[in-house]
């Protein structure tokens, strides 16, 4: 059974129906399939027009869908042979990031992902994907084993934001978080960086400096969250914000790829199944797979000065200010 979010709800009560049907008809002398089948296009036109127009607000609850492929869906659909490597070499492992190498569609390639988790257990093992300093020197550390062996580096980002707490920056949260940005821009190997879900932040940008930066449809890329925006601007707290407000921030931060492709911050829109990516896992990965392997047969093309090069001007070209002159 789905998990439907609020917009969704007159969806849900169709395909509820159409799943009570098909249960009176099962193993009955029954033929509905023609009322099940007109219930099932309905059901699809009625998704196709909400989808049509949702708001940035509507697309950060897709992007947080509990159901959404993470980065381990995605290993196990598109790679073969994964082994995951654990540790920072300084102090622990950090379980809200996935980290290590696999066989790509017949190419070595590092793999790199935040990863929420699914149930109550594993999201608080995986600390909801919110990574601790040592997530980001065991991501760095195994950028550099795919920089020594020549192998492309794919990362895949899904959080909130990194850690926020008092022992994360003991332990040099900024400062791991820094590192990972001026390393990834010398790293001499191939790096394409893909939102699948929330990026929520520097701790979304820690794993996101790549030759090529592309996002799942409905995913989101933001300095800070609708939540966090609205609660500064309204100087309130979270339970004094209403959902009028986490819309309006939504809509002002321009946190949707339609936003950031047409701002020239990603260079590619991922679709996604309609009604979003847990619709179908498959087919989502299938997607992903293809821009993937185009993205690394164009990188491996290009010599790593040039790789170098076109990713420092990259990012050194995102913002531009606009002088209007001031009306009397």
């Amino acid at each position: 059974m789905h998990y439907y979010l609020d917009f969704e709800k007159p969806v849900a009560e169709l395909e509820n129906k159409i799943e009570e049907l098909r249960r009176l008809a099962d193993g009955k002398d029954m033929n509905i399939t023609t009322e099940i089948k007109k219930l099932e296009n309905k059901a699809r036109d009625l998704r196709a027009d909400i989808f049509s127009k949702i708001t940035p607000w509507q697309k950060t609850q897709i992007a947080r869908h509990p159901e959404r492929p993470y980065t381990l869906d995605y290993i196990e659909l598109m790679t073969k042979d994964f082994v995951e490597l654990h540790g920072d070499r300084k102090f622990s492992d950090d379980p809200a990031i996935v980290a290590g190498f696999a066989n790509f569609q017949g190419i070595p390639v590092a793999i790199i992902g935040h990863q929420k988790g699914r149930g109550t257990k594993e999201r608080i093992e995986r600390n909801f994907g919110q990574p601790h300093p040592e997530g980001y020197r065991k991501a760095l550390r195994v950028m550099k084993l795919a920089e020594k062996f020549g192998k492309p580096i794919i990362t895949l980002i899904d959080t909130p934001g990194a850690y926020p707490g008092i022992e994360a920056e003991e332990r040099g949260q900024s400062e791991a978080i820094a590192s990972n940005l001026m390393e990834m821009f010398q790293l001499r190997t191939p790096i394409i960086a893909v939102i699948i879900g929330e990026g929520g932040s520097g701790g979304a940008l820690a794993l996101a400096v790549g030759d090529k930066v592309m996002m799942f449809e409905h995913s989101v890329y933001s300095v800070i969250s609708p939540e966090g925006c609205a609660a500064i601007l309204w100087k309130k707290n979270n339970s004094q914000v209403g959902k009028g407000e986490y819309e309006k921030a939504a809509e002002a931060l321009k946190m949707t790829s339609a936003d950031l492709l047409n701002l020239g911050i990603i260079d590619e829109i991922i679709p996604e199944p309609l009604g979003g990516a847990h619709r179908s896992k498959e087919e989502t990965a299938e997607a992903l797979e293809a821009v993937l392997l185009r993205s690394i047969d164009e990188l491996r093309e290009k010599s790593f000065d040039e790789l170098l090069e076109e990713r420092y001007n990259k990012f050194r070209i995102i913002g531009k200010l606009e002088e209007v002159e001031q009306q009397p």
